[in-house]
C-alpha cells in the first residue's frame, strides 16, 4: 500500500464522514447476517446475492440511495474477503465496526485520470460524491493503482492509500547471512553486532499521556471535555504509531538491501501475549504483571517487522526455532541457564566467552538454520531453497 496524508477541506469532510458511515453501516449489517446463521438454515447470501439486498435497501431509504453505491458495494465485498480469510484460517471472524474508531472505505476501477499532481507537494484525488480531494504529493503514485481506500484513524487524520503491490527489494548478491534475535530491551539485535531499539514516546509525551487518562477517569461520559481529552490521548498514541512504523520500514528495507539470507526466530506472538487472566474457577496469577509485559512486547513491533521482511525480501527470510538461543554458547556451542547472568549480559560457563547476550543469541539463530543457505552448491548463493547436489564421480 502507499499511503499519503489526505488533507479535506471543511466542505468536504462531512461528505467523507458520510461515506464512512454507509460503508459502516453496510458492513455491520453483513456482520449481522453472518450471526444470525445456523446450521440447517440453507447456505448464506454471497457477494452478489448481498448486492441485490442493498439494491433493495437503496430503493427504501433515500438517505442511503443519496450515497455512492462503489462504496457501499466494496464493503460488502470487504466483509465476504474477510470471512475467505476466517475460513482459510489466517485472520479472526470480522467483528462490529464502531464510529470514530473504523472509520473508511474503499473505492475500485480508479482509472488514470482519477489521480492527478497540482504542484510539488500536492496531489490530488476523485472521490464520487466529493470531487477532488487534496492530498500530500510525498512521493509518485504508482500508475498500475486500480483501487484506493480512504481512512481516517482516532487523531483526526485522514489517510489515502493505493494498492499496488510493491516490487521486492533486490538482494546485493553477497551470500551474507544475518541473524535477529528480538527482544524487549532490545527490539532487535543483529549477528553483526547492531541493536536497534523501536522509538515510543518521550518521557515528557509519557507524562502529558498520564495527565490526560487522570482526566479521562474524572471526566462524565459523553461531555465534550471527554471528547477532547479522548482526542488529545489519540494524538499522542498516533505519534507513537507513526514512529514505530517509520522504525519497521527503515529497520526492514536495510535488512533486506544488506543481506541475501535473514534469519529470525519463529515465534508464537500471540501466545506469548495471552492474558493470564484465567477463569472464574481457575484464576490466573500475576495477571497485572503479565498484562505490563504483554504491552511492552506489542510495542516493539516484532510482528510487523517480519510480515515487512517477508513482503520485501520473499523467499529470503527463514524462521528457525527459538529453543535454547539464549542459552547456548556461540562459541563452544555449551548450552546452560546459568550462562546469561542478565537481560544484556552472556558469559558462557565452560569456556569463558563474553558477549552481548542478544547478540550472542542473534550469532546461534544465523549460524543454526540459515548457515546451511548462504552457499548453495550450484545454485545461486544466499538463497534459501532447493539446491543442486554436487557432481559426483564415476567409475569410467
Amino acid at each position: 500500500m502507499s499511503r499519503y496524508r489526505l488533507t479535506p477541506t471543511p466542505v468536504q469532510t462531512p461528505g467523507l464522514l458520510e461515506h464512512c458511515a454507509h460503508a459502516r453501516l453496510v458492513w455491520n449489517l453483513c456482520v449481522e447476517q453472518q450471526s444470525l446463521y445456523r446450521p440447517g438454515r440453507g447456505r448464506m447470501p454471497g457477494f452478489a446475492e448481498r448486492c441485490r439486498q442493498l439494491t433493495q435497501a437503496r430503493e427504501a431509504f433515500g438517505w442511503l440511495r443519496d450515497g455512492s453505491v462503489i462504496v457501499q458495494q466494496q464493503a460488502v465485498k470487504d466483509h465476504s474477503q474477510a470471512m475467505a480469510n476466517f475460513f482459510a484460517g489466517t485472520h479472526c471472524l470480522p467483528t462490529w465496526r464502531k464510529a470514530g474508531r473504523d472509520e473508511g472505505f474503499r473505492i475500485v476501477h480508479a482509472k488514470p485520470g482519477d489521480v492527478r499532481r497540482v504542484s510539488r507537494n500536492v496531489g490530488q484525488v476523485r472521490i464520487p460524491k466529493i470531487g477532488w480531494v487534496r492530498f500530500r504529493w510525498s512521493r509518485a503514485v504508482p500508475e498500475e493503482a486500480k483501487s484506493y481506500r480512504v481512512t481516517r484513524d482516532r487523531a483526526g487524520r485522514w489517510h489515502v492509500a493505493f494498492a499496488v503491490a510493491p516490487k521486492p527489494v533486490p538482494a546485493p548478491g553477497t551470500g551474507e547471512v544475518v541473524g535477529v534475535d528480538r527482544g524487549v530491551a532490545v527490539s532487535a539485535a543483529l549477528s553483526t553486532g547492531t541493536l536497534l531499539r523501536s522509538p515510543g514516546l518521550t518521557e515528557t509525551e509519557r507524562q502529558r499521556l498520564s495527565r490526560f487518562e487522570r482526566r479521562l477517569a474524572r471526566a462524565a461520559r459523553g461531555s465534550r471535555r471527554r471528547g477532547r481529552i479522548r482526542l488529545a490521548m489519540a494524538r499522542l498514541k498516533a505519534r507513537e504509531t507513526d514512529r514505530r512504523r517509520d522504525f519497521v520500514e527503515k529497520a526492514s528495507t536495510d535488512l533486506a538491501r544488506g543481506f541475501d539470507v535473514i534469519a529470525v526466530e519463529n515465534l508464537d506472538i500471540r501466545a506469548m501475549t495471552r492474558s493470564a487472566a484465567g477463569t472464574v474457577e481457575r484464576p490466573g496469577r500475576g495477571v497485572r504483571r503479565k498484562a505490563r509485559l504483554n504491552r511492552v512486547v506489542l510495542a516493539q513491533g516484532w510482528g510487523r517487522l517480519v510480515a515487512r521482511l517477508e513482503h520485501k525480501a520473499p523467499g529470503r527470510v527463514v524462521k528457525v526455532k527459538a529453543a535454547y538461543t539464549s542459552r547456548t554458547c556461540n562459541v563452544c556451542k555449551h548450552v546452560a541457564a546459568e550462562s546469561r547472568e542478565s537481560q544484556a549480559r552472556f558469559v558462557c560457563v565452560a569456556c569463558g566467552h563474553r558477549a552481548n547476550a542478544d547478540v550472542n543469541a542473534a550469532r546461534n539463530i544465523r549460524d543454526g538454520t540459515a548457515a546451511g543457505h548462504a552457499v548453495a552448491a550450484r545454485g545461486r548463493p544466499g538463497m534459501p531453497g532447493r539446491t543442486n547436489r554436487e557432481p559426483q564421480l564415476t567409475a569410467p
